[in-house]
């Protein structure tokens, strides 16, 4: 089990992790760190568990905004594909339509 050293708020942590995640818990603390700044600059040093409380809530509302985000992209990709089987159903029906007509003066043009 591999081990990090994080600061956060100016604190040392020492987190236990999977081996080999050590640089991603390095890199997410680095995130944490730069939250909980951010929001002791607004509202000052108003305790540490708030202070990771207000941070955790925050970084929960990007998450859900995120999501929803995602939630409707995914909805607009399944709606193109529709329209592009559509187009495709379409697409081939031209061919056919195209072909018959081909024939069709291919008969007159031998008569």
């Amino acid at each position: 089990m591999g081990q990090v050293n994080l600061t956060v708020n100016n604190r040392l942590y020492s987190i236990g992790c999977d081996d080999g995640e050590e640089e991603q818990v390095r890199r997410l603390a680095k995130v944490l760190d730069g939250r909980v700044r951010e929001l002791a600059a607004l509202v000052g040093q108003v305790g540490e568990a708030r202070l990771m409380l207000m941070t955790a809530l925050t970084l929960a509302d990007d998450l859900e905004t995120a999501q929803a985000e995602l939630a409707t992209l995914k909805g607009e990709i399944s709606g193109l594909r529709e329209e592009q089987k559509t187009a495709e159903g379409g697409a081939d029906a031209l061919v056919g339509l195209a072909q018959k007509l081909e024939d069709i003066a291919a008969k007159l043009e031998s008569t």
